[in-house]
């Protein structure tokens, strides 16, 4: 965790009196703190949509497809079959089902930390999708059968040669792909630019 806020860092924030820069922000109305806020309501605004996205179409799921035939979308290559999946996204590690529930949990908790010093709105994005995602396959683990902590996730989205998956994961990978562009675009989770 001490490795995860120190790649997040601590944006250097000006003196509030006595500085050319503090004068431009005030001009503008707005502060460095405040800006730091706005990203923590974006992050958890996407986390909370993201989050609430599965949770409703999991319910769904659950109440007319389960149990039930496929549903064909586009043919045999995107189809809507309904799963329990213990193991991590897209099917793999179902003999670890707790070992995955205490990383979601320990990913939703380091997030928490490290939103005091996100100043960066496409890492806020990221990281929200990140947080709702884990919420989201996290409540599953703990709800459902066959037991709190070691519930299968609900899986639906059944392409053509892949594994089945649901709104959860797609969150989370579409999460850590824009991490991996920002990473190489140099953009640092408290809004600088560094180059190496």
């Amino acid at each position: 965790m001490a490795e995860a806020e120190r790649i997040i860092g601590t944006p250097d924030i000006p003196e509030t009196e006595g500085t050319e820069e503090t004068g431009s922000e005030d001009r503008a109305g707005e502060t460095t703190p405040a800006r730091g806020k706005r990203k923590i309501m974006v992050l958890f605004g996407v986390a909370v949509f993201a989050y609430l996205l599965d949770l409703i179409s999991k319910m769904i799921v659950v109440a007319k497809l389960e149990h039930q035939e496929p549903i064909e979308l586009i043919g045999d290559w995107l189809q809507l079959s309904a799963i329990r999946n213990p193991g991590a996204a897209f099917g793999f590690g179902e003999a670890f089902t707790i070992i995955f529930t205490f990383i979601a949990a320990t990913v939703i908790v380091v997030i928490a930390r490290l939103a005091r010093k996100l100043y960066s709105l496409p890492w806020a994005i990221a990281l929200g999708l990140l947080l709702g995602g884990a919420l989201g396959n996290l409540t599953d683990r703990i709800f459902r059968s066959p037991g709190v902590f070691e519930g299968a996730v609900v899986d639906f989205i059944a392409p053509a040669h892949f594994a089945v998956f649901n709104l959860a994961d797609s969150a989370i990978v579409c999460g850590g792909f824009l991490i991996v562009i920002l990473s190489f675009k140099g953009l640092d989770p408290d809004g600088t630019v560094h180059k190496d």
